[in-house]
Formats: structure tokens, C-alpha cells, sequence
């Protein structure tokens, strides 16, 4: 069984859809974000291979943000991250690959972390920002309140909210960024 998921954008025009799939592999996240940036329109295409454990293998962007065109391959391995090549020496230590533009990418976080209601982690991740070449860290933590909520902060950016996690592990509500479309739930992974 799959789990499609499609949100739509509360700050601004635009939508994601993602579809996670089991492979050989682990897991392979693939989606699409299109949405109206400050830049203009934008289209981004991502994928992220995750490993049986939920861990990060390998992600890629693709499409354009206003007249910037993206195309990056990010690859985690033995020693760290590299983004097209060069080695991304500030989150070497890091396993989670986040990309900024889409909140599907929270998904490998809850299902490894597997936290328990009353738990609460720090999760810091490799952060890719919409346009951006190069990763950074981004600081996160997580507490689980409820069966399907969760406290998220992300100081740096700064962003804190209950976020409603079911199940399956994906946002549906997101405040201030992203809410499931009505009917876009899906099955569980």
C-alpha cells in the first residue's frame, strides 16, 4: 500500500503532492511543489531515497523558481553530504535531509524517531532552502502531545506550532504553510 498526499499552501498560492514507495531500497519519496514564490512562479521536483530505517540516502531537485533554474543531486554517505559534488562540511553529522518547500519531507523524521505520546527530541536536519545550493543545519524539536499531535520548533527560522500528525506520518496540518486537500489523506505506509 502507498500513501498519496496533496496539500495545498495557506501563505501563499500553491501545492505539493508526494508519493512514497517501497523499493528494493527502503523508501523513495516522490513529489512536486508548484507554488508562487517571491521570485515568481516555481516548480520543483523532489525526490528523496530513504533507507529501510527511514534514514536518508540520496535526494534531488529539479525545475525552476522564477527564471532560477534548479537541477541539484544531494547524496549522503559514508563521511557526510555532498550537494552536485561539493562536500557540505556544516551538516556532516547530520541523517534527515528537509527540504524547505515542502512539508513532506518531515515524514522520515516521525517515522524514525517513533516517539512515544509525552516524548520529546531535538531532530536537527540537513536543510535545503528553496534555491539555495548548499545545505545547513536546521535545529528542530519535536515533543509528541497526542496520539496525532505534535509540538514542533524550529528556532531558526523561527516557526513553533502544533502540528497533526497522523498515522502515516505526514503533516495534515501545518499552520501557516501547508493543510491537506480535503480527501488527500491516503492509507497508511
Amino acid at each position: 500500500m502507498t500513501l498519496l498526499a496533496i496539500w495545498r499552501r495557506t501563505d501563499e498560492p500553491g501545492h505539493d503532492v508526494v508519493e512514497p514507495k517501497q523499493t528494493d531500497l527502503g523508501w523513495l519519496l516522490n513529489g512536486a511543489a508548484v507554488y508562487l514564490s517571491d521570485a515568481g512562479p516555481a516548480r520543483l521536483d523532489y525526490t528523496v531515497q530513504l533507507a529501510e530505517d527511514w534514514m536518508t540516502n540520496s535526494g534531488s531537485v529539479r525545475g525552476f523558481i522564477g527564471s532560477q533554474s534548479v537541477d541539484l543531486t544531494i547524496i549522503r554517505d559514508e563521511i557526510g553530504w555532498t550537494v552536485d559534488g561539493q562536500r557540505q562540511s556544516a551538516v556532516q553529522s547530520m541523517v534527515d535531509l528537509d527540504y524547505g518547500f515542502t512539508p513532506a519531507t518531515n515524514l522520515q523524521q516521525i517515522r524514525r524517531m517513533n516517539l512515544k505520546v509525552g516524548d520529546k527530541a531535538d531532530f536537527p536536519v540537513a536543510w535545503l532552502v528553496a534555491g539555495a545550493s548548499s545545505l545547513v543545519v536546521l535545529p528542530q524539536t519535536y515533543h509528541r502531545v497526542s496520539e496525532t499531535e505534535y509540538i514542533y520548533e524550529a528556532p531558526a527560522v523561527p516557526y513553533s506550532a502544533t502540528l497533526l500528525i497522523p498515522e502515516a506520518g505526514f503533516a495534515q496540518d501545518y499552520p501557516d504553510g501547508w493543510v491537506f486537500e480535503t480527501g488527500s489523506a491516503g492509507r497508511a505506509l
